[in-house]
């Protein structure tokens, strides 16, 4: 008979987080769209400096502003 070694137990960052704000009192499974933009606007500016880009971040922009606005 074959032997099996021992089950390895897998654990997921997910769930780490969801006891980490469980912790908090506070839900990890949503974010408020606002709070992403928050998150993301800074780095979407830096990057469009850096490149040169800032025509197609305004397009961008203006397309998230439109998405939120429905």
């Amino acid at each position: 008979m074959a032997q099996q070694g021992p089950r390895s137990v897998r654990t997921s960052g997910r769930a780490y987080g969801a006891e980490a704000a469980d912790a908090f009192g506070q839900s990890s499974d949503t974010r408020h769209p606002l709070v992403a933009l928050a998150m993301v606007l800074p780095f979407a500016v830096l990057l469009a400096v850096l490149f040169g880009g800032w025509d197609a971040v305004v397009t961008q922009a203006s397309s998230v502003v439109g998405l939120l606005g429905r």
